[in-house]
């Protein structure tokens, strides 16, 4: 077997270079090659591994020149500069380090905080330039005052443990934690009304997905307590900056400060210039400790996959073995659509995840299956999940993942459910690969219905009355939305009834109200695969 040979296109430290020549492959370090472009398109083809960190942008032209590469190692949590999809479909695995920065993340938040509760950077700037200002930076203390914490995950769970040693009451919305890790961690569990409206310093600690964008609307800020601070070390465009800058000018929002941008590199930003406005170059993981430490983790993770085929961390794989893949990819797939079905219907807390194999499936590897439709389920409301950071993911929420087995006992040979617990329901989805060896929907909350997954649909959940096919019909047709496919299921006549539609392209929010509209309509909820 030909030695793997490794390039580095970005800065790693000299021990984590060090990982892969101890372990006997071949590295290339070339620390300022990710800047180059055409010069690294020229290259890659000769390489098994990429090992980059953020200034590498892999893209499709990348990846249509990198015939032999087998897997890029991003050092941090950031896959951004990855096209996933094109690597996916060449086969490249993707791994990064999730929880290498969590540390120096949660404590940068909590500079930024003291920095603003204190008027650090313009007491320090107004200093320095000769003037002894004592009487205008008049801060506040933060002992005893509430924080907020929207994102109660990994890094979260930090900042709330820094923040109660000062002394600080703190309040949480998170939807994936549950109330006993709420009790674990020592804070009180709030809806995000409550949350705006008790907190003195807001934090927010929660990916960038469609539900969390803007989360600090306008509207959201009008709701906070009058004279909060908003900290945020997470994600550009957790807040509209616009918003949040008339809010500082009317007195609303006493302070900001923002490590993180709608536009990165941020050389300018609606929020520069305020002088109750303090601002780092996203900064959250720069620390010596924390690149040191995604730096060695990924040569560990990227020297194991190439000399022995395990798979760590990895965005787009489970960790599965080269000769289980063929067997498990399309159940693997089942498994991710279930649990993403399931997902993008659910909008409450989540107490219990329970996958139910039954038949053949039941003796593959289902530890993987069921990593993957937790990520699928969880991926919806946290971005960065992946099937292999799933379940570590669901536990620090205090998500029960439950996994039953059990022998074929229906139509199918093979059955995968997924059944969802959450605050105020249970819901479940089943699923099968049939012989053409694509994953399809056979049972939705108990009505049997049989439908493909497609890029777009619609979900319906409606009594079963004369004259909605056609009432449906001609909303999708009047707003030039085109069926695919549509697959109807119903318990009994004049009972509850559902519709899977695919449709060609996304589903506008006019036509899902228009459909909501429709007499005997429950839900109606656009679905993406």
């Amino acid at each position: 077997m030909p030695t793997p040979r490794v390039l580095i296109s970005d800065a790693l430290s000299d021990a984590a270079v060090g990982i892969f020549r101890d372990r006997g492959l071949s590295v290339d370090f070339e620390p300022d090659l990710g800047k180059d472009k055409d010069r690294l398109a020229s290259v890659i083809g000769g390489y098994d591994g990429l090992a980059i960190r953020s200034a590498t942008k892999v893209t499709t032209k990348i990846l249509d020149r990198a015939g032999q590469l087998k897997v890029i190692g991003r050092a941090g949590i950031g896959v951004d500069n990855v096209e996933i999809p094109a690597a996916t479909a060449r086969g490249v695995i993707v791994m990064n380090t999730p929880f290498g920065n969590s540390i120096t993340t949660a404590e940068h938040a909590i500079a930024m905080m003291f920095a603003l509760a204190r008027e650090i950077p313009a007491a320090d700037a107004s200093t320095q330039a000769g003037r002894w200002e004592k009487n205008r930076f008049m801060g506040v203390e933060i002992t005893g005052k509430t924080l907020g914490v929207i994102g109660c995950g990994n890094i979260g769970a930090i900042v709330v443990d820094r923040a109660i040693g000062l002394h600080m009451r703190v309040v949480a919305f998170d939807p994936f934690l549950s109330p006993e890790r709420a009790v674990a961690l020592g804070v009180e569990k709030v809806e995000l009304d409550e949350l705006l409206h008790r907190a003195d310093f807001i934090t927010l600690h929660t990916p960038l997905t469609d539900k969390t964008r803007n989360i600090l609307s306008a509207e959201n800020l009008a709701r906070t307590k009058r004279g909060v601070r908003i900290v945020n070390c997470a994600r550009g465009g957790l807040v509209d900056e616009a918003a949040l800058r008339a809010a500082l000018d009317s007195g609303q929002v006493a302070g900001a400060a923002f490590d993180v941008f709608s536009a990165e590199p941020a050389t300018a930003n609606v929020l520069f210039g305020h002088p109750h406005v303090v601002c780092t170059p996203h900064l959250g993981a720069a620390t010596s400790e924390a690149q040191e430490n995604v730096a060695l983790q990924i040569a560990e993770q990227m020297s194991d996959y190439l000399l022995k085929g395990a798979i760590s961390n990895a965005v787009n794989f489970p960790s599965i073995t080269a000769e289980e893949a063929p067997r498990l990819r399309p159940f693997i797939q089942l498994a991710e659509k279930l649990g993403s079905f399931a997902g993008q219907l659910t909008e409450t807390g989540l107490r219990t995840i329970r996958i139910t194999f039954e038949g053949e499936v039941a003796g593959m590897k289902t530890r993987a299956l069921t990593s993957a439709a937790v990520a699928g389920l969880l991926r919806p409301m946290l971005a960065d999940v992946n099937v292999v950071s799933a379940p570590s993911v669901a536990k620090e929420r205090g998500i029960v993942v439950e996994e039953t087995i059990r022998e074929a006992d229906g139509d199918y040979d093979s059955l995968v459910t997924v059944t969802v617990t959450t605050e105020t329901q249970e819901r479940s989805v089943s699923g099968t690969v049939f012989a053409d060896g694509k994953p399809r929907i056979v049972d939705v909350k108990g009505l049997k219905i049989e439908a493909e997954f497609a890029p777009s649909m619609i979900y319906v959940s409606n009594e079963d009355k004369p004259g909605f096919v056609g009432r449906f019909a001609t909303t999708l047709g009047d707003a030039g939305v085109n069926i695919a496919t549509f697959a109807l299921g119903r318990d009994v006549p004049g009972g509850s009834a559902i519709a899977l539609v695919q449709v060609d392209g996304a589903v506008p929010a006019a036509v899902l109200s228009g459909i909501q509209s429709i007499p005997g309509v429950k839900q109606a909820k656009a679905l993406a695969f």
